[in-house]
């Protein structure tokens, strides 16, 4: 099979930005099921219907066009749009893909090449116009015009014949996208990919009607959310209102409880930590969209009152040594690096217990199948023994100019200096690492610090961008340069299994790729967000570690 099909991350580097700094990460939110949503929020009293919530965000720009969004199933976007699926996070428990507009998560022919979905009765839009099948295609389909570049793009690779085509907007359509009547959609695939139900969840499936302009849909969206776009000031702020035209009876991941919702935009994150630990006026109804700087953190948890609004998850995206094995070739030598990381020290650099836990694992806590392991705990004499009798030269240890990443970068070096491995520390612009990274032939560096947060809930999207031979250069986020065939194998099979087939296979490849040790896994980052004390069912799961903007309501 070619394995090309599956170079699917290079269409989104979203993964990669979320986890640079605590200062630059995106909202990313999360949902649950309506059945379960007020009993199973922990730690926060029971939302209520009504009022007016505030979103406090460093943002000065929001663009509410599904085509141009990098955005997780469940964020800001999602309060607007609806897709095909969606996702049901509870806290405490794993992500599960839901149903949406759909009737079911999509059913699967052809060996896994066919999906076919089912649109629920009724659907109307906020123009009292019905949600079509026909509409989600034209969703879909516009993203392959020009001027909507940027949005996630897995689906373009996915598709078949996609190859050339450049829009709908001169009469052309997908033969790879079929709509025999309003309420069916079927996607023919390249290969199987048994995480389809995953991928319609994302902003590019939701629905659009014919006849919009690309250029002006993202200020003036066709809502089919619990909420419409009511006013946009550029810079200033967006303010949602509900869309009378949306029904809670179809919708199990929205409990749209605030009457309305604004997006204060431009926001300083140290004024907007300030404010939300002073905790005054309408400041008691809001939350910040960002993490609580690292500066500001020590000033909330020293202060009861404002720690006891501090959401922090348990773990997060994780923070990685990635060794270029086309450079550090010798497998015992890796190894010994592994085991000389400190991992604690690595915690301590971002702010300890709560700006990182220890990591073992390539696939994320919260992530379906992932088990825990840990192949290469930290010993000094382990690795020390290891490298008897063989000469390491200097490693260049190339790293992003940010100050998180400058520290776990510090941290490593000083671990492989007591096993006698000599580190340079190479700082340069977060563009020029780009470039160096994924863009170049890897002759630059021998390690480099790097950050990883899955664009969806599947181990899939943990290993296959990161260790994929598919994923060197060309934009790939293969960092380690690692090409092992055996791996790209599994890879594929694996991926072209049913979801809950896969979910042990991805943890076997797990190890498997860990014996090779391309990657040393530092911390999983601890995301940390404040609210307000009128704020209820805030909290921040494993996965997405984000707040979940769906289900939180206010104080009227």
């Amino acid at each position: 099979m070619d394995l090309s099909t599956y170079s699917i991350s290079s269409l989104s580097r979203r993964g990669f930005m979320l986890g640079v700094g605590a200062t630059t990460a995106v909202a990313a939110l999360s949902a649950c099921g309506a059945n379960e949503r007020s009993a199973q929020i922990a730690g926060s009293a029971t939302p209520t219907k009504g009022g007016m919530m505030t979103v406090l965000t460093s943002s000065t720009d929001m663009n509410w066009d599904p085509g141009r969004s990098q955005g997780m199933a469940v964020t800001s976007l999602a309060l607007v749009h609806r897709r095909l699926t969606s996702w049901q996070i509870v806290s405490g428990k794993e992500v599960k893909v839901v149903p949406d507009l759909a009737t079911d998560t999509g059913k699967a022919s052809d060996g896994g090449k066919t999906w076919t979905f089912t649109l629920k009765d009724d659907l109307v839009a906020e123009d009292g116009s019905p949600i079509t099948s026909t509409q989600i295609r034209h969703g879909v389909e516009r993203t392959f015009t020009a001027s909507l570049a940027g949005g996630l793009g897995y689906h373009k690779t996915l598709l078949a014949g996609t190859s050339g085509y450049t829009g709908p907007y001169q009469g052309k359509h997908l033969t790879s996208i079929e709509t025999p009547d309003d309420k069916t959609i079927v996607f023919h695939l390249k290969a199987p990919f048994g995480d389809w139900p995953w991928i319609v969840s994302m902003p590019a499936f939701a629905p659009v009607p014919l006849g919009d302009n690309p250029t002006t849909y993202g200020r003036k969206p066709v809502a089919s959310g619990p909420y419409r776009v009511a006013e946009y000031k550029q810079g200033v702020a967006a303010t949602l209102k509900r869309n009378p035209k949306w029904t809670a009876s179809s919708d199990e991941v929205r409990t749209a409880l605030p009457d309305t919702i604004v997006f204060s935009l431009g926001q300083d994150s140290s004024v907007v930590a300030q404010r939300l630990i002073s905790d005054s006026g309408n400041d008691r109804n809001a939350f910040g969209a960002e993490m609580v700087p690292p500066a500001h953190v020590l000033q909330v948890t020293s202060n009861p009152q404002a720690k006891s609004r501090l959401a922090v998850g348990s773990a997060g995206p994780l923070q990685y040594l990635a060794i270029n094995v086309e450079r550090v070739k010798d497998v015992t030598v890796r190894q010994a690096i592994a085991y000389a990381v400190d991992r604690k020290a690595a915690t301590i650099a971002l702010g300890g217990e709560i700006g990182a836990s220890p990591a073992t694992t390539y696939i994320t806590p919260g992530i379906p199948g992932r088990q825990d392991y840990n192949l290469y705990p930290e010993s000094t004499a382990k690795a020390q023994k290891i490298l008897q009798g063989k000469t390491v030269g200097q490693l260049v240890l190339l790293v992003s100019n940010d100050e998180e990443m400058l520290a776990l970068a510090q941290a490593v070096q000083q671990a492989l200096q007591k096993v006698n491995i000599s580190v340079k520390i190479n700082p340069v612009e977060s563009e020029t690492w780009i470039e160096k990274t994924t863009q170049s032939d890897g002759s630059e560096y021998d390690l480099t610090i790097a950050s990883w947060n899955p664009d969806y809930p599947s181990a899939n999207a943990n290993l296959q961008p990161l260790f994929a031979s598919s994923e060197i250069g060309s934009g790939g986020f293969n960092l380690s340069r690692y090409h092992n065939a055996e791996v790209d194998r599994m890879l594929t099979e694996v991926a072209a299994l049913p979801m809950n087939e896969a979910k042990e296979k991805w943890a076997k490849i797990d190890r498997r790729i860990a014996q090779d040790v391309p990657v040393v896994p530092l911390v999983y980052r601890r995301n940390a967000f404040l609210h307000g004390s009128g704020v209820s069912g805030f909290f921040v799961n494993p996965f997405p570690a984000y707040p979940n903007y769906l289900v939180v309501g206010v104080q009227k």
